[in-house]
Order: structure tokens, then sequence, then C-alpha cells
């Protein structure tokens, strides 16, 4: 079974965007940080499933820069927890989905996350984070 373990938002600054996302759901952020391997700045909204990302690019190059520049702000991505990664790549490689280059890596929070191509999933990034128990 799968949950959903947040909703990732490209925006083009967290300083103009916390606020009004503070409006909207009643709430302050739950978490500020920076995430090196994807080269972006995350707030989030929410703890535990459901929870809402906001993406600032941390530099121009950086992949969220390229969406940006590409399909404006909004829905970057949907993540699903999973129990075990190795088991659902592997499972995802027998239907020959293969997680983007460089595979398995380190997202915010220092959890382990691999993120799917659209192509493979509907029109959709999906990014998949291992469950911690």
């Amino acid at each position: 079974m799968f949950k959903i373990d947040h909703i990732g938002i490209a925006v083009n600054s967290l300083l103009a965007s916390v606020p009004a996302f503070e409006a909207m759901l009643g709430v302050n952020p739950a978490g500020r940080e920076t995430v090196p391997a994807e080269d972006v700045e995350v707030v989030f909204f929410g703890h535990g499933q459901g929870r809402i990302e906001l993406l600032e690019p941390g530099s121009p190059d950086s992949p969220i820069a390229r969406f940006l520049e590409k399909r404006g702000q909004g829905l970057h991505h949907v993540c699903l927890s999973v129990p075990d990664m190795d088991e659902a790549l592997a499972r995802l490689a027998r239907s020959d989905i293969l997680p983007i280059a460089p595979g398995v890596r380190t997202g915010a929070g220092g959890r382990t996350v691999a993120f799917l191509h659209p192509r493979d999933c509907g029109g959709v990034l999906l990014e998949l984070v291992e469950t911690v128990d």
C-alpha cells in the first residue's frame, strides 16, 4: 500500500511564497533546509504523511531552476513513501521503470530517495522516499 509522503511545489522565492502558504494553510512552516544533492532550499508545511514541500532553486543551473524556467511555478512532484527502497526499485525495474540518474540519493531530512521520470508515471515526476519506522 502506498502513502503520499508529500507534494513538492516549485517556487521562485521562498521569501515571497512562505507567507502566502502560511495564510492559506493557517500554520507556520515545520522546517527549512538546504538539500545539496538537489541544489535546492526547501520548506515543509505539516508533519508526517501529506506534507507540502516548497522548493526554491539553490542556483541558476539547479534542476528546480530549469523546471521553473520551462514550466513556471507549480506542482513539481508527488512523493510516495515505500517501506523498502531496494524492493520497490527492483519491482519497478521488472516493469522497465528505472530511477532518474544518479538513482538513489539523500533527500531532505537525510532520507533515502529516488525519482521516477514523468514519461513512466503518467506525466508526473514521482519521488520515492524510504519510510523510517
